[in-house]
């Protein structure tokens, strides 16, 4: 059948399982504005600002496993997409952002409302595509998810200049293309298999490639299998669940103190599907001193990037997994995990309880379940989440890991909520909330069952706390002094608003909210210099870690 270019996009949607997009129209994408409104059958989720589109769409995908998708206009439209798009490249999410642009003969004429989007986001894409010939429209449509979805996961885009949309050419309907996952080496893994038996302190590093890849299942059967504790990277949190006692917790600049005295102690290092980020590795020299380690990857270009390993295996995590366990004799670790569990009942007993975010996120956790979402902007309430919430599922924190953006939280909330169909939590701080709030009309336009709490200390909390440790308490531009009424805020937007102005009240406030159906927004009161702690100074490692101030 001969079909518009605008509607062989949406025909590509629909063969790769799309059902809902988010975007922005604008004068280049109205014929594929035109073309869903004609179709009816794709789920089009409106936000106010094209940054909101691209963090929904990724929050979407991170909360549902499936790919996300955007759409914007050309020039600015495209442009507003690009934080939202390095966004999801750092954390290896699956994204096709789509672009509108000039028709092709006005391409390079510094047109109305023209960017070379695909110069702009090279070094940020997987690939990127611009379209100038219809009939090569669907395949590269369907190059694009493959490529998305292929390996390491990340975001690809499409610029469709504003005359393919609307040229003919025929189509043909065709199944999406599978991935098949390249076979593991058989010497890395009888190598592996044997450094693993003789570990007699072996340790796991669970990161986010443990949730890209669903891997949970198999990593849980591979800790019991060696017998050792398990640390998660931020992005790794929920592939193990925090609930087993072999669960030490966040590893890195703020992690635990038990993950960094069983790494300290470990003989044996096993990264699964992470990339030793400066904030997990710190000093990289001394992180390697004394261990055995070893690293699984999808992606060569992250084995020994950061990090000498002294082994390496580079496949999909889940087929590691499958063909190692067969290898490997059932181990007794029963000291060392006696030891780490001394190490968590140490930091248990000399844990602050009264601490105001802790207080809080655990009056949250009453609140939720288990496969409750849990997106996050970027400072110190998401550092308290990764500390205190506890996570047991994969895909429920959603967070800004690798760019670490502010203002991702709102657009993330929106997509996880739609992505998952449940009751979402957004935990953000006033700072990084001020980024995006313009998202919360898009929540109250779609009812979403969406509870926010603005952690809110008048202050660039993660930021003043640097400056507090190593500036001298030179407090540049971090104080607000905002006189933003949220309740107000919220009662503007159509939203619900509460105030808790002590976390002696959470349990009572979030009872209240949690029975609203739509949009809830809490003013969480904290106090201004409320630090995250433990904590390793930049660029040293586990042994320089802060406790107090």
């Amino acid at each position: 059948m001969k079909l518009i270019g605008a509607d062989i996009l949406i025909q590509c949607l629909k063969e790769q399982d799309v059902d809902t997009v988010f975007g922005y129209p604008g004068g280049c994408v109205l014929d594929i504005y035109d073309a869903i409104y004609r179709d009816g059958s794709l789920r089009h989720i409106l936000t106010a600002h094209e940054q909101g589109a691209a963090h929904a769409a990724d929050g979407y995908a991170r909360a549902s496993g499936k790919t996300g998708v955007c759409i914007a206009t050309s020039g600015p439209g495209a442009t507003n997409l690009v934080t939202g798009i390095a966004t999801a490249y750092m954390d290896s999410v699956p994204l096709v952002a789509i672009t509108g642009n000039v028709t092709v003969s006005n391409l390079g004429r510094d047109s109305f409302q023209e960017v070379d989007i695909a110069g702009i986001t090279m070094p940020i894409t997987k690939h990127n595509y611009i379209v100038k010939d219809v009939k090569k429209l669907a395949a590269t449509i369907r190059e694009a998810f493959y490529i998305a979805n292929a390996g390491r996961k990340g975001p690809v885009l499409i610029d469709i200049p504003k005359n393919i949309q609307t040229e003919t050419c025929d189509f043909e309907v065709q199944k999406p293309s599978a991935y098949t996952p390249k076979p593991v080496s058989s010497d890395a893994l009888a190598a592996v298999a044997q450094a693993l038996q003789s570990a007699k302190r072996p340790l796991i590093l669970a990161g986010g490639g443990c949730i890209g890849a669903n891997a949970s299942k198999n990593l849980f059967a591979f800790a019991d299998k060696i017998q050792a504790p398990v640390c998660a990277t931020l992005m790794g949190l929920g592939a193990f669940p925090a609930s087993d006692a072999k669960f030490l917790g966040l590893i890195g600049m703020h992690g635990t103190d038990a993950a960094a005295k069983a790494f300290r102690r470990a003989d044996t290092v096993i990264a699964c599907g992470m990339r030793f980020s400066d904030r997990v590795a710190g000093d990289r020299v001394k992180f390697h001193e004394g261990k055995t380690i070893v690293q699984f990857d999808i992606d060569a270009a992250e084995i020994d990037k950061n990090v000498q390993t002294d082994l390496s295996v580079m496949a999909d995590l889940n087929e590691i997994f499958k063909a190692l366990l067969p290898l490997l004799a059932q181990a007794d670790n029963k000291e060392w995990l006696k030891e780490v569990s001394a190490y968590k009942d140490y930091e248990n007993s000399h844990f602050d309880a009264s601490l105001p975010a802790y207080k809080i996120l655990t009056a949250l956790q009453k609140h939720t379940n288990a496969k409750t979402r849990i997106a996050t902007d970027v400072g110190q309430h998401q550092m308290w989440t990764a500390q205190y919430y506890r996570f047991k599922t994969p895909r429920t924190f959603i967070t800004s890991g690798g760019l670490g953006t502010m203002g991702f939280g709102m657009g993330a909330a929106i997509g996880a909520c739609i992505g998952s169909g449940q009751k979402t939590v957004l935990v953000t701080g006033d700072g990084s909330f001020h980024m995006n709030l313009n998202e919360l009309c898009s929540a109250v336009s779609q009812n979403l069952p969406l509870v926010i709490l603005v952690m809110n200390n008048n202050t660039l909390g993660m930021v003043r706390q640097w400056q507090t440790l190593f500036y001298g308490k030179r407090y540049s531009q971090t104080t607000l002094n905002r006189k933003t009424d949220y309740l107000k805020l919220a009662e503007a937007f159509g939203a619900k608003g509460f105030l808790l102005d002590s976390p002696d009240k959470a349990e009572d406030v979030f009872k209240k909210a949690f029975q609203e159906s739509g949009p809830v927004l809490i003013d969480c009161r904290i106090g201004t210099d409320d630090k995250v702690l433990p904590m390793i100074a930049p660029g040293k490692s586990f042994d320089a870690i802060i406790t107090k101030i």
